[in-house]
Order: C-alpha cells, then structure tokens, then sequence
C-alpha cells in the first residue's frame, strides 16, 4: 500500500453533529477516518442551534453551550403572539463549542480526522471493499480504503451520489443569518417572523450564550426564487419593521449560511455496507429545520450498531439501526411534511391567521408543533385548540342573532 493511501474499518465522511456523533460510540479499537471539508470543526457556522433544555439535559451538552430563552414570540404583517411552551425551555446552541466537544469524544479513539479534506469519489472493489478518492490541501494522501462508509456529508449525498445510490435533493431549505453584537437587545428573547417579508419560509431572531443576536431568514427552493440573503438584508434596512419587531441591530454583523434538504423522508437508510445518517438522512424536522438533537441521537446510536456490525461481520445491526430510525421518524416526518409543502404556499393572509391561531394554542400543541412531534394524542389536541375558538366564536355569533 503506498503513501498516500488510509486504510480503516469505517470512513465517516463529513463532520457535523451526526458523523462526529457515529464517531463518539463506535468502539475504541475500531479504525475509523473523519473526512471533513472545512478547515475547522464546527466553523463556519452553517446552522441557527435552536433546540430545547430536555434534549440539552438528556444528551448530557455541558453549561456555557446553550443559551435559555424565556419569552418566544411570533409576528406576521398584522399579527403578534407571545408563545406559551409551559415547562419546556427552548435554548440556542452554540454550535462551533457544541461540534468541538462532540469530536472530543472520539479523540482517544482508533480515530483519524481530516480537516480541510473534500471527498471525491467512491467504489466497491471486487474484494468487498470501498475504495475512496479524497483531496486535501497538502496532498498527504488520495485514497482511503475502508470496510463502511457513512455518509453524514449534509445535503451534498456525497457518498450516496457518487456510487449512484440516491440522487441529490432537488427541494432545499437555504438560509443566511447575521449574526450581531447583543446591545441593547433582550438576552432571553426569541422571535420568529413570517409572511410578505419572507413567503415561502420565515425568519427568526436568536439570543446566544456568546452575548450576541442572531437574525436569519430561510426559504425553500425552488419553490420561490427569492435569495434568503437579499429578502434578510431587506429586514434588518427596514426600521420600522425591526422597531415592530422590538429590535435594536447595530454594528457589522457576521454572515452564516447554511442548506439542508427539505423533501419528504425516506426510510431507506443502509445499501449494504454505506449508511447514511444526519441530513444526507434527511433528519432535521420538516416544520422549522431543527435537527442536531436528531442527529446527535440518532448519530449515537449508528455508533453503536455499525460497531456490532464490524465486530460480527454481520448486517442485522444496521438494519436495528434503520428500524429505530424509522419508527421514531416516519409517522412524524409525514405529517410534519405536510405541514411544511402546506405552509410553502401560504399568502401572507394565511400567516396572519397562523399566528392568531398560536395565541389560542396550549404549550403542548404548540410544543409538538414547532417539534415535529404528531402522535395521535397531540394531533387531537392541536386540532381541539385551532377549532375550539371558532367554535366558540359562531356560538357567540349564534346568541346574538338570536337576541
């Protein structure tokens, strides 16, 4: 074998929250190569961290990672609510901290992570193995040799385009966010913002644990043709719609940007020995795009269950793998992207009884809502809490005709 080739028991090829996660549980001895394209873990920051304080408990994310929120508001062109959650917190991530602690977990390991490395290309040799062309910057090194691949590349389907496996996304959530000094602006505060200003997609604005604000606007492509960058710079150079907003924006902010798919999950997440996981898995919630809680679960779990497989030798626990993830998902992510192809084509009419329909919402339709979480249960609730108020309303309507 010559130089410029690794050789491995598992190729993980990229490093986000879901590959760097496989990583954290695969067994100590088992080789394993990380392939990541930027030259950083976690930077540039290419997602908004929104998540929630049971997740940030039960994935053990250590204090100083995560910023509280405590109030949460929605606004359309005629429309506010302030959103009742009850007990359960919404937090925002730091994200770079966040992905630098979960590589962390697999320093002591059997692990090689290639930063600033871009994979090119795959093939299964005749021997059963994957042969991968990769390029980096010193050119160390053009070939990686392993038993797996896990595809955690993001939207790219980097691995499972290249061995003609599934095709790339055509549909995708694309977003930009500014990111600005704090100021003068709340530090628990969240918001979110839709309708004329971002059809096809909404706006947000988030407090971090760093002391700045986050302010971003992502739509879906192609449904409209509209550059999240343009429609957010057209925000934040309108005063009177921040000053609505509540918000003070001063100083030059830091540009982020980020892409994930936003089509309807497909279940199918093993072909063979190449497994795909993250957002190559379409994990993030179909309802506002939230997926590191999903992807560091679920990536957790690969771990586990692709180590039992290189130490059997044997495909059942990946298909474990695949089984967990669709019963946890598919029945969510149906209804969760019906909602989304629903709210894609919503007039800016539409928003304004979306959000007067928020205020009537109890904390658990809510909840559920802007998780992505539709049990039968809670499905029944929040269609109690949207017609209860008509209900009431044509009663009262009802009465008056009557006196």
């Amino acid at each position: 074998m010559d130089d410029n080739t690794l050789v491995c028991d598992v190729l993980i090829v990229g490093g986000g929250p879901a590959g760097l996660s496989v990583a954290s549980t695969l067994p100590d001895d088992i080789k394993t190569v990380i392939v990541h394209q930027d030259q950083e873990i976690g930077l540039p920051v290419r997602t908004s961290g929104g998540c929630w304080m049971q997740d940030v408990d039960r994935l053990g994310i250590p204090d100083g990672m995560y910023q509280r929120v405590q109030t949460t508001e929605a606004f359309s062109d005629n429309e506010h609510a302030t959103l009742a959650f009850g007990d359960v917190v919404p937090v925002i991530l730091d994200t770079p901290s966040l992905y630098q602690w979960i590589a962390q977990q697999s320093d002591h390991k059997d692990r090689t992570l290639l930063l600033g490395t871009k994979f090119l290309s795959a093939r299964q040799r005749d021997d059963g193995l994957y042969e991968s062309k990769i390029r980096a910057r010193d050119k160390a090194f053009d070939r990686v040799i392993s038993k797996y691949i896990v595809d955690a590349s993001g939207w790219h389907f980097a691995v499972l385009n290249a061995l003609g496996l599934v095709s790339k996304p055509q549909r995708l959530g694309v977003g930009t966010e500014y990111e600005y000094p704090l100021g003068d602006n709340a530090p628990d505060r969240a918001l979110i913002f839709v309708g004329k200003k971002v059809l096809s997609g909404y706006g947000w604005v988030f407090p971090t644990v760093l002391g700045t604000l986050r302010v971003g606007v992502g739509v879906i492509q192609p449904d409209t043709d509209k550059s999240p960058r343009e429609l957010l710079d057209a925000v934040v150079k309108d005063k009177a719609y921040t000053d609505r907003l509540g918000l003070k924006l001063e100083g030059e902010p830091i540009v982020h940007s980020g892409i994930l798919p936003s089509v309807a999950y497909d279940d199918r997440l093993v072909f063979g020995k190449v497994i795909r996981v993250g957002d190559s898995a379409n994990f993030a919630t179909p309802t506002l795009g939230e997926g590191i809680r999903i992807c560091m679960d679920l990536g957790r779990l690969l771990g586990e269950q692709l180590g039992l497989a290189v130490k059997t030798g044997r495909d059942r626990p990946l298909k474990t793998y695949e089984r967990r993830c669709r019963r946890k998902l598919k029945r969510d992510y149906k209804w969760g992207f019906h909602v989304n192809m629903r709210a894609a084509k919503y007039t800016h009419e539409d928003w304004n009884a979306s959000v007067r329909r928020m205020r009537h919402l109890g904390p658990d339709a809510l909840v559920a809502t802007f998780r992505g979480e539709f049990p039968p249960l809670k499905i029944a609730r929040i269609f109690l809490s949207v017609i209860r108020p008509y209900l009431r309303s044509r009663l009262r309507r009802i009465r008056a005709g009557k006196a």
